[in-house]
């Protein structure tokens, strides 16, 4: 070979060392933290989140065993307009002197503390060694105006400007808070705190994760596809999620920045179904959420980016509680009581053939096989919970304290701030 041929695949050698350090250097490419700060600042602006968020100032309700081995305390915190979150929270009863993994669980539409999965995923996971976090979301049970479940009290359109996206703003907040409380927790470690959505709850918990940095794991299920102009989460419920996420154009590319700060922050998996229509899945299947990882991968990396997992034929369900979304959990989480190989030992049960032994009630979209009855959940003895059971105050006590609670009179202060017509005044009791 002469110098000349020589010299010139050394060149070539050269330059594809160049191009492959180039290529990896665009791929390892990271946002900004101004750039991050100034993107959660516009979230913040447009759903009219406040910063610092509302003073917590958490208060126990007392506490009752709805199983052995499991603690669930009643308590209540801060909210917008110095309104209180109904909570139930589930704990071991061998308290011990360690810091605990710390769960949020966020409801979907018509769902709330006192819905079988709620208190089916505080049990289960309070059995692993977690502290869970179960709320009433706005609008439902103790935060309903009649008091009542399964209302959708805030799917009522309110048509005025700016409302819907300060109600979006609001349920973020209101997850926000629960991390806040969990976070001061003398029994949690604030390293290890997860957020779980589902359905809605999977709309308003990608956007807590987005802009909360104290969020380690986020678990999607029913959702997660959020997606661009147009699409199925602009013209969904417009209430709580087309037009809160409507009004997040401002970012562009909303699902690639939305995923490159949870990715900032941390692990997130998203469980659907194939068979779900109620978000769309059949059309993000997986090749949408590759395509949404390239950009996440362009903008910050490869670090973090979301894990994608498929259920066969299944349809719109709250899954977090099947084997694999465990798994992923007890790796995230490091549960005190659970391992990995423990997980995979457990025996499962589904929830129709749970709903029977339990004695409760499935709805007929629930009693489906390709909705929850069929969901093969990790057995955990939990018992049929009622809603009598899962209130924070007694109902006397609550009529008298509604007033610090209910949809309603969030709505009257949101509209007031919408139309520039209150300073936001604190809501008195009615």
């Amino acid at each position: 070979m002469g110098d000349g041929m020589k010299k010139m695949l050394r060149f070539a050698v050269v330059l594809g060392v160049a191009a492959l350090a180039l290529g990896q250097q665009r791929c390892e490419a990271k946002v900004s933290r101004k750039q991050a700060a100034a993107w959660r600042a516009e979230i913040r602006k447009e759903l009219s989140i406040s910063d610092p968020l509302p003073e917590l100032a958490p208060e126990s309700h007392g506490s009752f065993s709805p199983v052995a081995g499991v603690v669930a305390e009643r308590v209540t915190y801060g909210t917008e307009y110095g309104m209180r979150i109904p909570a139930i929270v589930y704990r071991p009863a061998d308290e011990g002197d360690i810091k605990r993994p710390g769960i949020v669980v966020v409801n979907g539409h018509g769902a709330d503390k006192s819905s079988w999965y709620s208190y089916y995923t505080g049990v289960l996971y309070a059995r692993a060694g977690a502290v869970v976090v179960t709320y009433d979301p706005a609008g439902e049970n103790e935060r309903n105006d009649e008091h009542k479940s399964a209302t959708g009290e805030h799917d009522k359109k309110i048509d005025v400007p700016g409302v819907p996206q300060r109600l979006g703003g609001l349920m973020v907040t209101d997850a926000m808070e629960a991390v806040s409380y969990l976070d001061q927790r003398p029994d949690v470690d604030p390293k290890r705190i997860a957020v779980l959505g589902f359905s809605m709850g999977s709309f308003v918990s990608v956007l807590t994760g987005a802009v909360d940095t104290r969020v380690h794991a986020l678990l999607l299920t029913g959702g997660g596809d959020i997606d661009g102009p147009e699409g199925y989460w602009d013209k969904s419920a417009p209430m709580c999620q087309g037009g809160p996420y409507r009004s997040l154009s401002v970012l562009g590319d909303r699902p690639a920045v939305i995923y490159a700060l949870n990715a900032l922050r941390g692990p997130t998996f998203i469980l659907n179904g194939t068979a779900d229509t109620v978000v769309d899945i059949p059309h993000h299947e997986a090749d949408y959420f590759e395509a949404m990882r390239k950009r996440v991968i362009a903008l910050n990396g490869p670090k973090n980016v979301f894990e994608t997992y498929f259920v066969a034929k299944a349809s719109h369900r709250p899954a977090w509680i099947m084997k694999v979304p465990a798994l992923w959990l007890e790796k995230q989480l490091k549960f005190p009581n659970w391992t990995a190989k423990k997980v995979e030992a457990m025996p499962v049960v589904s929830i129709g053939a749970w709903a029977a032994q339990v004695g409760l009630p499935l709805n007929k979209s629930a009693q489906r096989e390709d909705r929850d009855a069929g969901i093969p959940a990790l057995a955990a003895d939990v018992p049929r919970l009622t809603q009598e059971q899962l209130n924070v105050l007694p109902e006397a006590e609550w009529e008298k304290e509604k007033g610090r609670f209910v949809y309603s009179v969030w709505a009257k202060h949101a509209i007031a701030d919408a139309t520039g017509s209150s300073g936001g005044a604190k809501p008195k009791p009615e």
